[in-house]
């Protein structure tokens, strides 16, 4: 006898044998008992599950010779005809071959002759979305209005390639694609029936790779069979399909999760080299931090979401170091991605990338943790454990009891103003000239406010609105604002006015204290910190009124943006990431 595949062999004969597709099933055995039959039928749904078997058997039980059921016999000439794919009653048509007009009026005239055999003359139309647009309009008055003995059956995979015209005449049914597990227990039955010993995980590996599709898994288990024989192990499946097991997904992904990017590289390594699909990689990748997701977020994970008891396993001690926000971001960077593969030189290179982006994404503080911290500190906590939303803080700044330095500076000239910053200044002698010493300040302000910076960002900071006026043998006076007297006092923290001697001192060659005055408006203007204040009795020349208010308005915004910016809550943000006011926009 003639070998046959296992997905012909195989095929569904009866309603009951259909897997994973009761909702149309069950509709149809109803349709037929209570005789309340439509003259055009639709089902839609992805490849390999069960659309133009269903229609087989829903034109077998129409014309079945013992009678309309929901059981045909598979024993009278008629199903027999209809299993063997020549009866003349029932007709399967390739859309995509015979897609043309003129075919369409072929079928039109050939509707109106009554069956041969059975009761009804049916007309199974696959792939129905490939007729053109003129057969579809050819159709849609024979669809209407067909002859009492017609019955029409389209299935496609592309709903929406057909006109509507056509889909508001049709009884649509939608196929879902079956989940693994249904496809295992069927695969089981196969090689049960062929005499193969196979393992489970081999068996859930080929219903991964079938992608809900029985069909194409039951082609992957002959093809297996061919392969290894009457026994088969999952390395065996993974090897023939390209695919990567599930345990090694599972790791690759808590790499990411844990940010360990060196582990992550090694494994893409490996796959590449073992010649694993890494488009399908990452197509699982999504899958597995989808279930990751769901595992977040819904209570109680159970076997009915098409995972195995394994798998609720160890998404629920991934859960563990992770939150929803950064899982998130990992499949927003894998979607990119998946679509970027298509037409990517180097598929390696570009899920390295993204991989690493991933791992970054993973582990990265969220804004939400950053606010939820900022109302812990306001409300009087520390900002600990407390503050972080996540399961597992990673990467976040570790409370220190001496600010760090700015991220974009010198770390060498970091750690030595820090180490002399900790240290006596070496007691020496010098000549003391205060002119030529505050000339000498004044023209180094710049620099010397930035050494402050890196010891305390607080103190450099404040000395932006502030210079030199006066140097003593022992003492130098620092002058502020009279706008921004404020800054004078955080030079009262024993912090910022000791990190302001220390660089003064350093500068001057002697130890030095630091004096902090505002000063008034007139030698503010003197000293170059602020401009006076014109004599309003003084008549304007040239100066327009509506300058002169813009002018002032502008100048108004801008002193409230430098406030804003020297409040107490930037201030705590600024010292706890380290970080520094770049600019201030109105």
């Amino acid at each position: 006898m003639e070998y046959q595949v296992l997905a012909r062999k195989w095929r569904p004969q009866q309603f009951d044998d259909v897997v994973g597709q009761a909702h149309v099933t069950e509709t149809l055995k109803n349709a037929l008992k209570s005789s309340r039959l439509a003259h055009a039928y639709l089902f839609v749904g992805p490849r390999g599950i069960g659309k133009t078997s269903i229609a087989r058997i829903f034109a077998k039980a129409l014309n079945c010779e013992t009678g309309q059921t929901t059981n045909p016999c598979d024993d009278c000439p008629s199903c027999k005809e209809v299993m063997a794919g020549n009866s003349l009653d029932v007709m399967e048509i390739d859309g995509a071959s015979n897609n043309g007009v003129d075919q369409v009026r072929e079928l039109r005239e050939t509707v109106k002759f009554v069956p041969t055999r059975g009761r009804f003359k049916i007309y199974i139309i696959d792939e129905v979305h490939m007729l053109s647009t003129a057969a579809f309009n050819a159709l849609l008055k024979t669809l209407e209005e067909p002859p009492p003995h017609v019955k029409f059956i389209f299935a496609t995979t592309e709903p929406d390639k057909i006109l509507a015209t056509i889909i508001s005449r049709c009884q649509r049914f939608d196929l879902r694609r079956i989940p693994s597990g249904l496809i295992v227990e069927r695969l089981k039955e196969v090689a049960k029936s062929e005499k193969v010993k196979i393992e489970d995980d081999a068996l859930l590996a080929i219903a991964r790779g079938a992608e809900g599709g029985l069909r194409d898994a039951e082609s992957a288990l002959d093809q297996i069979i061919s392969f290894k024989g009457k026994k088969i192990a999952e390395e065996d499946v993974l090897s023939v399909f390209g695919l990567v097991s599930r345990t090694l997904l599972e790791e690759l992904a808590e790499h990411v999760l844990t940010g360990n990017i060196q582990s992550v590289v090694q494994t893409i390594g490996r796959l590449d080299e073992a010649g694993k699909d890494l488009q399908r990689l990452v197509v699982e990748l999504l899958g597995h931090f989808r279930n990751l997701l769901v595992c977040l977020n819904v209570t109680e994970l159970t076997e009915t979401q098409d995972l195995s008891a394994g798998q609720i396993k160890t998404l629920q001690a991934q859960a563990t170091l992770t939150n929803t926000d950064r899982v998130l971001r990992v499949t927003q960077i894998l979607s990119d991605t998946l679509e970027k593969m298509r037409f990517a030189l180097s598929r390696r290179t570009l899920l390295e990338t993204a991989l690493i982006r991933c791992a970054r994404a993973a582990v990265v503080v969220s804004l939400e943790e950053v606010l939820e911290k900022l109302n812990t500190m306001r409300q009087g906590g520390q900002g600990g454990a407390a503050g972080a939303t996540s399961a597992q803080p990673v990467r976040q700044a570790p409370p220190v009891e001496r600010p760090q330095p700015s991220l974009n500076l010198d770390k060498k000239k970091v750690a030595e103003d820090q180490t002399a910053y900790t240290a006596e200044p070496t007691p020496s002698t010098p000549a003391v000239n205060p002119a030529s010493d505050l000339a000498r300040l004044q023209t180094r302000w710049e620099e010397i406010g930035q050494s402050v910076n890196r010891i305390a960002v607080m103190a450099g900071t404040a000395l932006r609105d502030a210079k030199p006026v006066a140097v003593e043998s022992a003492s130098v006076v620092i002058g502020f604002d009279p706008e921004f007297a404020s800054e004078a006092t955080k030079f009262k923290v024993s912090r910022n006015r000791k990190a302001l001697e220390h660089v003064l001192s350093t500068e001057l060659n002697r130890r030095v204290t630091v004096d902090c005055r505002v000063l008034g408006e007139q030698a503010a203007a003197t000293a170059g910190l602020a401009q006076p204040k014109p004599d309003e009795s003084a008549p304007e020349t040239g100066s327009s009124p509506i300058k002169t208010a813009a002018g002032k308005t502008g100048k108004k915004i801008k002193k409230v943006a430098q406030n804003l910016v020297r409040t107490p809550e930037v201030e705590t943000v600024l010292d706890m990431f380290n970080g520094s006011v770049v600019d201030v926009r109105v």
